[in-house]
């Protein structure tokens, strides 16, 4: 069953994530086994998210996923939409962020556009939990 409540301000904690394919199948784990994030997203329209792979070690030649990205963001009830001004990868100022947002009982599931894996079209799910009513 779907919240009500479709506000996202408030600072969020990473629950769990997965990829799938188009078939529905999960083929692999965003941000490894035990991935870990916040996302922080103010009343103004602020935002600021860390993300990565929290793993104590890594098996050998397996490098450590991370992202953290801030910017101004709008949310239209169904899409998060961020213009990114600051972040650990160039390339996210080319275009901004977007994901489309639902929520199931207390999470808020953000699912950004598919992306090419290995040759197979996945579509990524990061399922978070709030934390805080109160951004940062």
């Amino acid at each position: 069953m779907a919240s009500k409540d479709t506000s996202v301000v408030g600072v969020w904690r990473l629950a769990s994530t997965r990829a799938i394919d188009p078939e529905g199948r999960q083929v692999g784990v965003p941000f490894g086994p035990r991935g870990m994030g916040l996302v922080t997203l103010t009343s103004d329209g602020r935002m600021m998210a860390v993300l990565v792979d929290g793993r104590a070690s890594l098996p050998e030649g397996t490098p450590r996923q991370y992202s953290s990205y801030c910017g101004n963001y709008t949310f239209d009830g169904s899409t998060l939409t961020t213009v990114v001004d600051a972040n650990c990868d160039p390339v996210r100022f080319t275009a901004p962020q977007v994901r489309k947002v639902r929520f199931d009982e207390e999470r808020m599931i953000l699912t950004p556009p598919p992306a090419r894996v290995d040759g197979i079209e996945v579509t990524r799910e990061l399922m978070w939990e709030r934390i805080s009513e109160v951004s940062l």
